[in-house]
């Protein structure tokens, strides 16, 4: 039996919420190291609900201070319109300082997992999120084009760094198969506990849609499939049709059916809440979201030699060690080892590195 909390909060006062999770939901973290990770799609104003509000995170952040761990990073790999803008990212959202001085670019430094043979037989992930002790996710209450919504199963997604998203977008094909496909990620690192910012949420064509809708609750769970399931019914979408929360049960990740799950608080289904379609109507953003993709997998790093001074730091920084410095003293990117993270271009000090797709 699993268990889901929904706690009434605001951003004012969402302290409380962020409390009872952890009484709920005890997790070790004395003397231990503990990645937390937000929803940051991109940069964004708190106030757009793109992201996991700040407000939230400084309340977790508080909450693992007080329970003396041996020490803190929180970090997210954005979504394909924030390739190699981590930094710029969690300033934008107000998330860096809500970090308390714990925030890491985590797109800099890889572990590689064997994974399903469809999609290459192995993925990279940052190496903080697959060496931490604990691991406490950050999702945001919205809704998403492609697989109605985006919670706890879905905010994983950001444990692959760089274009493997893109790629794995494209290696999908199909709804369905990307449905089945992201349970596979949320596997690899299971969230020891999830909490969901479910105050000014999302609804329509997410996860960056501008039709917001006040929850005004914080949502919580150590399973993901049960706290997403309860999402999907408060949105006002039977969890049974989302192919996503089928093929995690099928893993023994979880249970979505109702009679599996106990809530602590009051549950509402949110009256006249807009939502996606599901596993239909998607031709449009499919068609979309393509463009995007290739677009995003063509473009590659290029050195403008009037600015770049040869510092070499790209080359250190790049996880997949794709650039070297050529002949002429500037960094040359090995287009067959390039995935299109862009972490060279966010951590330039010249600003020298632009984007091009090759001609």
């Amino acid at each position: 039996m699993h268990k889901v909390m929904i706690h009434p909060a605001n951003y004012q006062d969402c302290q409380a919420a962020v409390d009872r999770a952890f009484a709920l939901f005890p997790v070790a973290i004395a003397g231990r190291t503990v990645f937390i990770k937000p929803n940051v799609l991109r940069a964004a104003n708190p106030e757009e609900a793109i992201t996991t509000h700040p407000a939230v995170l400084e309340a977790v952040v508080r909450a693992v201070e007080a329970r003396n761990p041996a020490a803190i990073v929180v970090g997210d790999n954005g979504g394909m319109m924030a390739y190699g803008a981590n930094e710029a990212s969690f300033d934008r959202c107000g998330l860096t300082a809500a970090s308390r001085g714990h925030y890491r670019n985590i797109g800099l430094e890889a572990v590689e997992m064997p994974f399903d043979q469809a999609y290459g037989g192995k993925v990279r992930i940052s190496k903080e999120i697959a060496e931490a002790d604990v691991f406490i996710s950050l999702p945001k209450f919205k809704t998403h084009g492609l697989t109605c919504l985006t919670g706890a199963i879905k905010n994983s997604y950001g444990l692959l760094l760089g274009a493997q998203k893109a790629q794995f977008h494209k290696l999908s094909g199909t709804p369905a198969r990307f449905h089945s496909m992201l349970p596979q990620v949320y596997a690899l690192r299971v969230p020891d506990l999830i909490i969901m910012d479910a105050v000014l949420g999302m609804q329509g064509n997410g996860p960056a849609s501008t039709e917001l809708r006040y929850i005004g609750r914080i949502l919580a769970s150590d399973n993901g499939v049960a706290l997403d399931a309860v999402v999907a019914r408060m949105m006002g979408v039977d969890p049974a049709r989302l192919g996503f929360l089928l093929k995690a049960k099928a893993m023994g990740l979880g249970d979505y059916r109702q009679e599996a799950i106990t809530l602590d608080g009051t549950f509402a289904p949110i009256p006249d809440f807009k939502a996606p379609p599901v596993n239909e109507g998607l031709t449009a953003h499919q068609a979309s979201l393509a463009s995007l993709v290739d677009d995003r997998l063509a473009r590659r790093p290029v050195a403008d030699p009037e600015r770049c001074s040869a510092c070499g730091v790209c080359v250190s920084q790049c996880p997949q060690q794709a650039l070297a410095l050529g002949d002429e003293e500037v960094p040359v990117v090995d287009m067959g080892l390039c995935i299109a993270c862009y972490c060279c271009q966010e951590m330039c000090p010249e600003k020298a590195m632009t984007l091009k797709t090759p001609e």
